[in-house]
């Protein structure tokens, strides 16, 4: 079999979506780049005392990295912090973690996403300086949409399935791989029965990154929850969970 050419890559824009052990001293690095998607790569010695990139390669923050390899796994050469962006903490941090693990089950290696890219970091900025609550909701639903956008699964948001314009007030049932279909006023169901059905204004607001209302947010996480995991096909997000038992933990201490 003949062995890949051996490329560089130099001072490539970057996050770190996750890292962890390889054998005793190294890490794996799996990292969103502007110009070649996510990458991974071994950090060779990272996890010594004295090593030059051990606290540099910490999620959410903007790097510059440079790396070398012809097959799926490069060798890191090189990590510098670029700045720009506070810590994330408390539900930001949380709902960081969610988009990193979207990226990571949802993309191709090696596949680049250059827009996608500005929009991740754009949402970290978001998260750090809209308050909890409803506003990081928004944050994660115009992004979810975003990289479905980017993956080729645009969702169909302002006319249905017939070419119709979105009705605010009417009903719709959405299939992940056709769009909006009205439902008619016999078999009208109430949304949150069922995941798909929605109000036309939720999808309006999706259409627009933007929910007026409590019920609006409800119901787009309820469909974007939805339309992520047929994309998934079965592969489950662990942040939600962990979101989910700490809510539970809050309630249960008040």
């Amino acid at each position: 079999m003949p062995r890949q050419p051996v490329q560089q890559r130099d001072d490539e824009p970057a996050f770190v979506l996750h890292a962890y052990a390889y054998r005793e001293t190294s890490l794996i690095v799996e990292a969103f780049t502007a110009g070649f998607g996510r990458v991974a790569m071994v950090a060779r010695g990272a996890k010594r005392p004295r090593s030059e990139v051990r606290g540099l390669l910490q999620a959410f923050q903007p790097l510059s990295l440079s790396w070398a390899g012809g097959g799926e796994l490069k060798t890191l050469i090189k990590a510098e912090w670029r700045g720009g962006l506070p810590l994330l903490n408390g539900s930001a941090l949380l709902c960081g973690f969610y988009l990193n693990e979207l990226l990571l089950k949802l993309l191709a290696r090696e596949d680049p996403h250059p827009s996608l890219f500005e929009d991740y970091a754009a949402a970290l900025q978001a998260l750090v300086t809209e308050p909890a609550g409803a506003p990081q909701a928004a944050v994660l639903r115009r992004f979810e949409v975003r990289l479905l956008a980017a993956m080729g699964y645009a969702m169909q948001l302002t006319r249905d399935v017939d070419n119709a314009s979105i009705d605010p007030v009417r009903m719709y049932n959405y299939a992940p791989d056709r769009g909006p279909r009205l439902v008619v006023a016999h078999v009208a169901r109430e949304p949150g029965a069922h995941p798909r059905v929605v109000r036309g204004s939720t999808l309006l607001a999706l259409a627009a990154g933007s929910f007026p209302d409590a019920e609006s947010a409800a119901d787009a996480k309820r469909l974007m929850r939805d339309v992520l995991d047929h994309h998934l096909d079965e592969r489950r997000i662990v942040s939600r969970r962990v979101v989910r038992d700490l809510v539970s933990l809050e309630e249960g201490m008040e």
